[in-house]
C-alpha cells in the first residue's frame, strides 16, 4: 500500500493536498476530502466547500508563483477510487523545465489525458511538493 503521506503538501480542515505521483501536467495535484464517508462534490458540506474554492484559488495561484502555469483543469471524477477528491492539473502552453527534466503540454488546448508511461524522478517529485509547499 503507498504511503501517501511523503505526497503531503498542505493538510488544511477539510482536505489534504498531495502532489501527484504522475507530474506529466508539472504541478498537478491531488485535493483529498479529509471526512471518511464522503463520496460525492455535490454531498460536500458548506464549510468543505467553501473551504475547497479557497484551496483551488490558493494552489491556482501557488502554481502560477511556481511553475508559471498558463491554466489550470479541475477534475472530480471518482471513477478509480470511491472518495471525493479533486484532479489539479496545471497547463503550459509551452514547455518548462524545471529540475533538468522539460515538461510539454502536448494536449494543450485540449482536454487533459495522463500519460501513464510518463515516469516522475523520485528526488523530482519531492522538488515539486517541496517548491509548492513553500508557496502556499
Amino acid at each position: 500500500m503507498t504511503d501517501y503521506s511523503k505526497f503531503l503538501v498542505k493538510d488544511y480542515t477539510h482536505w489534504l493536498v498531495n502532489v501527484h505521483e504522475n507530474q506529466g501536467y508539472l504541478g498537478r495535484c491531488i485535493v483529498w476530502c479529509k471526512r471518511e464517508d464522503a463520496l460525492d462534490l455535490a454531498d460536500a458540506t458548506e464549510a468543505e466547500q467553501k473551504e475547497l474554492i479557497t484551496i483551488l484559488g490558493e494552489l491556482r495561484e501557488a502554481t502560477k508563483r511556481a511553475f508559471q502555469a498558463d491554466w489550470f483543469n479541475y477534475a472530480f471524477l471518482g471513477n478509480g477510487t470511491r472518495h471525493l477528491h479533486g484532479h489539479f492539473i496545471p497547463r503550459y502552453s509551452s514547455s518548462r523545465m524545471f529540475e533538468r527534466v522539460t515538461f510539454v503540454d502536448d494536449r494543450w488546448g485540449h482536454n487533459y489525458r495522463t500519460d501513464h508511461d510518463f515516469v516522475t524522478p523520485p528526488e523530482v517529485l519531492e522538488a515539486v511538493r517541496i517548491k509548492l509547499k513553500d508557496e502556499l
